[in-house]
C-alpha cells in the first residue's frame, strides 16, 4: 500500500510539474492574434454585427480544441463605421501597435479596397470578406477572397439567363456610384452587350440618395424588360418601396439582381410582402445543403438572440465562420503562421467549410463560384419565422441548387404564392 501510494504521489507530482511547464510555455509563446475591422455602425453595420457573432463562435470553438499551434487565439476588431477612409488607419494600428499575426479583411468592397496596397507592400496574406474585384488592379498574390462569386459573370449570369428565358431583350441598369456597384455594373453592361440585350436606361446615383421615385419613373418610361439594380442596404429598401408604389410597367419580366440588404433578416422583415417577385442574388437560402451549416445556424441563432442581431444569419455569418476554418486548416497543414507558406498552401489546396468546398484561382477569387439567384414568393408581412423555411426564396440558379423556375412577368410574380 505504501509503495502504491508513493507511486501515485510521484505520478501526480510529475503531472503537476508537466502542467506547470506547459502553462509557462503557453504564456511565453503568447496568443495568436487575428485582427480586422468590421462595420458595426453605418449602412453595413447590421450585417457586420451578425458576422462578428460567427467569427467569435469560431474563436470559441478553436480555443476549445487547443487553439492554433497549441496557442490561444485572440480576436481584435475595430469598428470601421462603413467608412473606407477609416480602414487604412485601422489596419496600420493592427499591424504596428497590436502586432497581429493574421488579418481578415473588412466586410465589403468599399472598405477593403483602400487596404489592398498596404497588404501588398508589406507582403501580407489577407482573406477577403464579401468584396468584389478589389484585387483586379492591385494583383496581390496573397489575397484569398471568401465570397461565392469571382467576376461579374458569376454574379449576374443567373439573372440575365432568367430574363432571356422569359424573352426579355432590353435592360435598365441602376447603380450606386461606389466601387462595388460600379464594378458590378460594368460587368453587367458587358454581359448584356455580348448577349445582344439592348440597354434602354443606364443611370448611376449618388450614395446619399434617399428618394428614388424620379429614377423609378424614368425606368418605367424607358420600358425595359429587365431591371438590374446594384445598391447598398438603405438604397435597396428605398428602391423596393418606390417600385411597389410607382410600378415598373407590365413589360418588365424580372427585377432585382445585385441589391445588397435584401439578404438581411431585419430588412426582409421590414419589407415583408413588398419583396414578392424580386429576383436577387444571395449566398445561402434554406434548403441548400452544405455539411455542418445547419448545426452552425442552430448554434448561431442562440448567440444572435443574446447579441440582439440578425436572428437568421443566412448571409454573412456562415462565410465569416468559414474564414476561421480556412485559417485553421492552412495553419494545421503548414504548422506555421508564415504568410508566404500559408498563401502557397491555399493556392495549392481545397479547404472544407460550412459553405462548401473552396478552391481559389490565380487571382485569389473562388475558382468555382456559387452565387444564388432566388425569387421571393408568398412572403407575408410581420413574420420573420417564415424565412427559416424553404420556399419563401426559390432558387432558380445555379442548377445544382435549383428549387423552382422563375415566375415572369414581374407583376405576376408579385402575386404568386
Amino acid at each position: 500500500m505504501n509503495s502504491s501510494r508513493r507511486e501515485v504521489l510521484k505520478a501526480g507530482a510529475a503531472l503537476a510539474v508537466s502542467a506547470g511547464l506547459a502553462g509557462r510555455a503557453f504564456a511565453q509563446q503568447g496568443p495568436v492574434k487575428i485582427g480586422m475591422s468590421m462595420p458595426q455602425t453605418g449602412s453595413l453595420g447590421a450585417g457586420g454585427q451578425a458576422a462578428l457573432v460567427a467569427l467569435r463562435m469560431w474563436v470559441e470553438d478553436v480555443n476549445k480544441k487547443g487553439g492554433l499551434l497549441g496557442r490561444k487565439v485572440d480576436f481584435i476588431v475595430y469598428d470601421d463605421q462603413t467608412n473606407p477612409a477609416n480602414t487604412p488607419g485601422i489596419y496600420t494600428k493592427l499591424l504596428d501597435v497590436d502586432k497581429v499575426d493574421l488579418l481578415i479583411a473588412p466586410y465589403g468592397t468599399v472598405p477593403t479596397a483602400p487596404i489592398m496596397p498596404l497588404v501588398k507592400q508589406r507582403g501580407l496574406l489577407l482573406i477577403g470578406n464579401f468584396s468584389f474585384q478589389v484585387n483586379h488592379k492591385v494583383q496581390h498574390d496573397m489575397w484569398f477572397n471568401n465570397s461565392p462569386w469571382n467576376d461579374a459573370s458569376s454574379w449576374s449570369d443567373g439573372f440575365f439567363r432568367a430574363g432571356q428565358k422569359a424573352g426579355a431583350k432590353s435592360v435598365a441598369i441602376l447603380a450606386a456610384d461606389q466601387e462595388f456597384a460600379q464594378n458590378l455594373a460594368n460587368g453587367a453592361r458587358e454581359l448584356a452587350k455580348k448577349a445582344g440585350i439592348k440597354s434602354v436606361y443606364d443611370q448611376n446615383y449618388p450614395p446619399t440618395t434617399t428618394d428614388f421615385s424620379s429614377l423609378i419613373r424614368s425606368i418605367r418610361a424607358a420600358k425595359p424588360q429587365m431591371v438590374f439594380v446594384m445598391s447598398y442596404p438603405n438604397d435597396s429598401v428605398a428602391i423596393v418601396r418606390a417600385v411597389n408604389e410607382i410600378g415598373l410597367g407590365s413589360q418588365v419580366q424580372i427585377f432585382g439582381g445585385g441589391m445588397v440588404g435584401l439578404q438581411f433578416t431585419p430588412i426582409m422583415g421590414s419589407l415583408g410582402s413588398l419583396l414578392n417577385g424580386v429576383l436577387n442574388y444571395n449566398s445561402y437560402v434554406p434548403g441548400m445543403k452544405y455539411p455542418g451549416i445547419e448545426d452552425f445556424l442552430a448554434r448561431y441563432a442562440k448567440k444572435a438572440a443574446e447579441a440582439k442581431v440578425d436572428p437568421l444569419g443566412f448571409y454573412l455569418p456562415p462565410f465569416n465562420y468559414a474564414i476561421g476554418q480556412i485559417y485553421e486548416q492552412a495553419i494545421a497543414a503548414t504548422k506555421s503562421l508564415d504568410h508566404k507558406k500559408l498563401a502557397a498552401w491555399l493556392h495549392a489546396n481545397e479547404v472544407k467549410t460550412i459553405v462548401g468546398p473552396i478552391r481559389w484561382d490565380k487571382t485569389g477569387e473562388w475558382a468555382n463560384p456559387r452565387v444564388v439567384q432566388a425569387q421571393f414568393r408568398g412572403v407575408v408581412d410581420k413574420d420573420i419565422e417564415q424565412f427559416r423555411k424553404p420556399g419563401k426564396q426559390v432558387v432558380i440558379y445555379p442548377d445544382a441548387y435549383k428549387t423552382g423556375d422563375v415566375i415572369t412577368p414581374f407583376d405576376k410574380a408579385r402575386k404568386a404564392k
